[in-house]
Parts: C-alpha cells; structure tokens; sequence
C-alpha cells in the first residue's frame, strides 16, 4: 500500500467509524462540464429569486478558490431516513423533521477532520454543509457515490437519495475514486409525479418547486400554484417518495435526526394557533428557522386557502 492508498483509506475508516454512510474523493479541479450547465440554468431564471447562486461562479466551480492549496474533495453522505412516518397535515419535508442538519453534520466533520490531522499529520481545510458555493451533487458524483437522477438529486444504487451531501476540501493528496453509471433508465416517476411540473430531464426549474416557494421564497407564493402543493408546508419529497431507487432506503440512526415532539403531535389546529414564541422555542434548532415564522404562517395560509 503506498502513501495515497494508506491516508486515502484512514479517512475512509474514521468517515464511517464516525457515523457517515459513504465516502468518496475526488481531485481538485475546474468542474470545466459544469460550467455551462449552471449558465445556462441561471440564465433560464430556474434560480428564481435565490440571487445567491449568481454569487461566486468561479468558485462554485473551483474549490481551490474556497481552500488554498486544496488538492481534494472528500464527499460524504449521511442518512436521514427517517425510521416512523408522520402522516399529518400540513407536510414537512423529511429532511426537517429533527434537528437541523447543518448543525448535526457540521459537528461530524470536525470531528473527522480532527482525526485526520492526529492520524495523518497537519492538514489545512475547511469543512461545507450546503452552506458555501460548493457544487456539492457534482463532486459527489465525481468521487463515485452516486449518480445525478433526473430529479437533480444524487441517487445511490441500493440506498437511495435521501442523505445529506457534505464535503471536507484539504490540501492533501488522496487517491481518487471514479464516478459510476446512470442507472435512471428510461424511468421518468418524478416527472410525472411532481406537482408543479418542476422537472424536466435532469433539470429542476427552482422556480416552479414547492421547496423553492414555501423555504426560498420571501414574498407571495404565486396564485396559479395554488392547488397544486399536495398539502406540502415545508419542502416537499414527492420527487424521492416516487423513486424506485428509494425502496432501498433504510432508517437513519442518528438521534438528533428524531422527529421534534411539535412535528409527531401537531394537528393543523396547533398550525394555525401557534404563536411567535412557541415557534421560536419549539423549533430553535430545527431547519423551519429557514423560513422563519411569518413564512411558515404565510405557507399554511396558501394551503388552507387554495380558492382564493
């Protein structure tokens, strides 16, 4: 085993020993077949009104714009299946029903990058959490953990898609692994289940998403959608429910990831009763922060009122 081989497979052991479900890596450098791509979905408006990803292209598509000296990716997944079902109304994505992930990962990857440095040596990196331009589904996809569906979600053979995508980009030398097949096949579920007909091939229109609409989006939600959220209040994960690929999914094991009390017992009277200060105290490290309170009120009224 040479000197890449033996780092590459200590991060690999303490990524997994630390709870995460896959690990990949990549070599830096310049995502030259993304670029195109991300201009051309930019300039179609799919980014609605999420100016952000307008920011920083150049560093979306070069992490050794972010880290210097960055010589690789390590692209990481965990999973947040959840192992109950909430079948309540209004609908909160999945993903937000425990605590909020960028806390709960974030927290992993320093302890995985403390490992390595007490292991390997000095390392210099930064660790991102869907809070950086980083071009998280590409990488991981690079690095061989899966492949980007047509619903623009990162599909694992046998796993699934519902797991969180994160990275630690270093400057340190690792072997690289190579990216697999698409496995989608002519399979087309998610376009043509998604309620506001949001997907085309390989592409999400964020502006038509219900996920942009009731998280994104900080003015009015569009009267001609309404009708159409299929009861969704937060997120929406009709595009994964109907996947094949999801069968395989299997229940997380993280206990920050349990269902908050608020969201296994409300009932939509508890929805339309809730006040500021119970917000903030029932859902102060949960991803609803996102769309703070006066969005998440504007949400339901969308629902409950889908006539006017």
């Amino acid at each position: 085993m040479n000197v890449l081989q033996l780092r590459t497979s200590i991060v690999k052991k303490h990524a997994l020993r630390l709870g995460f479900d896959a690990v990949g890596i990549s070599r830096v450098r310049f995502l030259e077949e993304e670029a195109p791509r991300l201009e051309s979905w930019l300039k179609a408006g799919k980014n609605g009104e999420m100016g952000y990803m307008e920011n920083h292209f150049d560093k979306r598509l070069d992490p050794s714009k972010l880290v210097d000296g960055a010589k690789s990716v390590i692209s990481l997944l965990f999973n947040y299946y959840p192992s109950q079902s909430l079948n309540r109304s209004p609908k909160v994505s999945k993903y937000a029903w425990g605590e909020d992930y960028h806390l709960v990962v974030k927290d992993k990857l320093h302890e995985l990058l403390e490992c390595l440095r007490e292991e390997i040596g000095e390392i210099g990196g930064r660790a991102f959490v869907d809070t950086a331009p980083v071009l998280e589904k590409a990488w991981a996809k690079q690095s061989g953990l899966g492949w980007i569906g047509k619903n623009s979600n990162l599909l694992v053979k046998g796993k699934g898609s519902f797991f969180f995508l994160s990275e630690l980009i270093i400057d340190l030398d690792l072997e690289p692994d190579s990216p697999v097949a698409d496995f989608c096949g002519t399979c087309k579920a998610c376009i043509e289940a998604c309620p506001t007909k949001a997907i085309s091939p390989y592409s999400v229109d964020g502006s038509k998403c219900i996920s942009y609409f009731t998280i994104e989006l900080k003015n009015k939600i569009p009267a001609q959608f309404k009708g159409q959220f299929d009861d969704w209040m937060f997120g929406c994960d009709v595009c994964m429910d109907v996947c094949p690929w999801n069968r395989f999914s299997s229940p997380n094991q993280e206990e920050r990831f349990k269902p908050l009390d608020f969201l296994r017992n409300a009932e939509l009277k508890d929805w339309l009763e809730l006040t500021e200060e119970v917000f903030k105290k029932e859902f102060k490290n949960s991803p609803l922060k996102r769309s703070k309170y006066n969005g998440i009120k504007r949400n339901i009224d969308f629902l409950i009122n889908p006539a006017e």
